[in-house]
């Protein structure tokens, strides 16, 4: 069996598990606990990662990865990164400061960008907000990543299934 591995990453909130559970085969594994952080409104947290699979054929699995949001666990970001054969990057447009927020993933996951692939997916995004889809383009374009940069709403699995095509297909265009 072919197993592929893909990170999902982004902020607190931004629905890495969501993600992981609108398309997992499988029961998602999640390690999320009682949130004590105050400093965002949420119950519970990821504090190590979440799983799920994906079978893409009878000798083809796709193995998702979530990380934590916060950067307190950003040990476990570079764990999880290894091996590792492309990262979605989930953003939250209704954060205080979006682009930012990419700014810290592009940073922390250069490497494995450069060496794999990468999709930046902004959600909870409305018609004509700011920062625009070109906004998160050009912050990208600054880090020398050129990659897709898509609105997706994580709860609803054409799209995941959309995002997860786009990666596979730049991967296999991949010099």
């Amino acid at each position: 069996m072919i197993e592929y591995k893909f990170i999902i990453t982004g902020t607190v909130g931004a629905g890495k598990t969501t993600l992981i559970s609108s398309i997992s085969e499988i029961p998602p594994i999640s390690t999320d606990v009682k949130n004590t952080d105050k400093s965002f409104d949420k119950e519970l947290t990821t504090v190590a990662f979440d799983y799920g699979q994906i079978t893409i054929s009878e000798t083809e699995r796709l193995r998702l990865y979530g990380t934590p949001g916060q950067e307190r666990f950003s040990f476990m970001w570079r764990t999880l990164a290894q091996g590792a054969m492309g990262v979605i990057i989930l953003i939250d447009h209704t954060r205080p400061n979006p682009l930012a927020d990419l700014k810290i993933y592009l940073d922390n996951f250069a490497d494995l960008i450069k060496a794999t692939g990468s999709v930046v997916c902004v959600g909870r995004m409305k018609p004509n907000e700011s920062p625009s889809l070109d906004d998160f383009a050009d912050v990208a374009a600054s880090y020398n990543v050129i990659c897709p940069i898509i609105g997706v709403d994580v709860r609803k699995k054409e799209e995941v299934l959309n995002v997860l095509d786009i990666l596979l297909t730049q991967l296999e265009t991949k010099d």
